[in-house]
């Protein structure tokens, strides 16, 4: 019978050996490390729970929902505390609450007069036709000014890439905003138009979205889907080399330092970008897989810290908070994860999680723990109003965090479409090649398993 392998044990491959076994395939999930779920990791100790990489799940497709349930998981689906909304960027050195509605956006203190007169005038700017690719920032100035880049699409690319607007590509790196004033002519226009297109797809715009988790953490997910795929999932197993043959792949392994090789009808790599590059490939065609090493991930430090409740002057009551980088603060944002889901922290204390490094600060990234955990708690204190020191301090450093879609990036995915046609039965699927965000990689996953058995049947 046809089989599937499966390179990388994230939720993206786990999510596409869930539905190919239930499309009746054979898969065997090859996974380098020790543990599944790649960027996906709860702690739990000392009564607190801390995720470290995505803290929650964007419900922006019904693929997304599709999942929880076929997994047996909608029980222990935890939706945010109603009064965890609020969303706050960073300005005059104290976190402001993002408005809601269009007269908080008049009133808000977070832009000047001249700035809100910016936005107001976006519907009247005439839309780009040449076709050039633009960065954020050149996007954003060009329809909304220089102070609204500064002061909030700064902060978000930071909060979401840990990027550089000046980098980011907008049709690569936020596709949807660069359709909008194509479509619409306009981003307010394009919103308000737009929705009704969105609800009929059954998508939902991201800032909208419904997030989610579970009783026990984001692990819950990756850990049960392993778990349902029991001996399929093989990890301290390195595919060294791939060699096509008349009938499908020859995959070269190292599992526990024994060498081995195993055969299969088709391989979905969901791996990182860069250890791609590194994959041995033999084919009809000659492939260039090198090609890949040339895309960014900047280091990140995920910092989670636990405090007693009053040694905050801030209520924490909400998502959590942004940064632009003209505030001159090293973190790049911070979550107030034990106000957003229940069971976080225990009675009478906070857990907060922050970020430092990406693009702005890299060197910061790889500081040791400890001055990782004075530098974010020094930036709290004047933010936040933090008087005590952390009653829990845990930290991961990600030396190569997030693939950064930056102007250029389509040449990658173009080459990727173009060796899955000269090399039928290799397929790219993940966080590299279809978005960033955990639904975009779940998103992913179900697509490529439906591509895989589509294949397995015509050929």
């Amino acid at each position: 019978m046809k089989s599937t392998a499966i390179i990388g044990a994230g939720i993206t491959g786990l999510t596409a050996a869930f539905y190919l076994r239930r499309k009746g395939v054979p898969v065997t999930v090859y996974e380098a490390s020790h543990r599944v779920g790649g960027a996906i990791e709860t702690v739990c100790a000392d009564g607190y729970m801390a995720e470290f990489g995505p803290n929650t799940i964007l419900e922006t497709s019904p693929k997304v929902t599709q999942l929880v349930s076929d997994a047996g998981l909608a029980s222990r689906r935890t939706d945010p505390d109603p009064k965890a909304a609020a969303r706050y960027v960073v300005r005059y050195k104290r976190p402001i609450e993002m408005p809601g509605s269009p007269l908080g956006f008049l009133t808000t203190p977070l832009f000047t007069a001249r700035a809100k007169l910016a936005v107001l005038r976006e519907p009247f700017v005439a839309a780009r036709r040449d076709g050039k690719e633009e960065s954020v920032a050149e996007f954003v100035i060009r329809r909304l000014g220089q102070e609204f880049l500064d002061h909030a699409i700064d902060a978000l690319v930071a909060g979401v890439y840990a990027g550089d607007p000046y980098k980011l590509s907008v049709p690569q790196a936020f596709p949807k905003l660069g359709q909008l004033e194509a479509r619409y002519g306009s981003l307010i226009k394009g919103q308000i138009f737009g929705a009704r297109e969105r609800k009929k797809r059954g998508e939902v715009a991201k800032d909208r979205a419904p997030k989610f988790s579970f009783d026990r953490g984001l692990q819950v997910l990756p850990d049960t889907l392993s778990q349902t795929l029991g001996e399929a999932v093989r990890l301290n197993t390195t595919v060294t080399r791939l060699t096509q043959t008349a009938d499908g792949w020859t995959l070269d392994l190292r599992e526990r330092g024994q060498q081995t090789r195993a055969e299969h009808s088709a391989v979905i790599y969901a791996g990182t970008a860069f250890k791609l590059a590194e994959l041995e490939v033999q084919s009809a065609a000659p492939l260039q897989l090198t090609t890949f090493a040339e895309i960014r991930y900047p280091p990140v430090a995920s910092v989670v810290l636990g405090f007693r409740r009053e040694d905050l002057a801030h209520s924490c009551e909400g998502f959590g908070m942004l940064i632009p980088r003209v505030e001159g603060f090293k973190i790049l944002g911070t979550i107030f994860s034990s106000s957003l889901f229940p069971n976080r922290a225990p009675a009478g204390h906070l857990t907060l999680t922050s970020y430092v490094g990406g693009e702005r600060f890299p060197d910061l990234a790889s500081l040791p723990p400890e001055k990782l955990f004075a530098l974010v708690c020094e930036d709290l204190r004047v933010l936040l109003g933090l008087r005590g020191k952390p009653t829990f301090q845990h930290s991961v450093f990600y030396p190569r965090a997030i693939p950064q879609y930056n102007v250029g990036y389509g040449r990658y995915r173009e080459l990727m479409a173009n060796i899955e046609q000269k090399a039928p039965g290799l397929f790219f699927a993940g966080h590299y090649r279809d978005g960033i965000s955990l639904s975009d990689t779940i998103v992913s996953g179900c697509k490529v398993a439906d591509r895989v058995g589509e294949y397995l049947v015509a050929t």
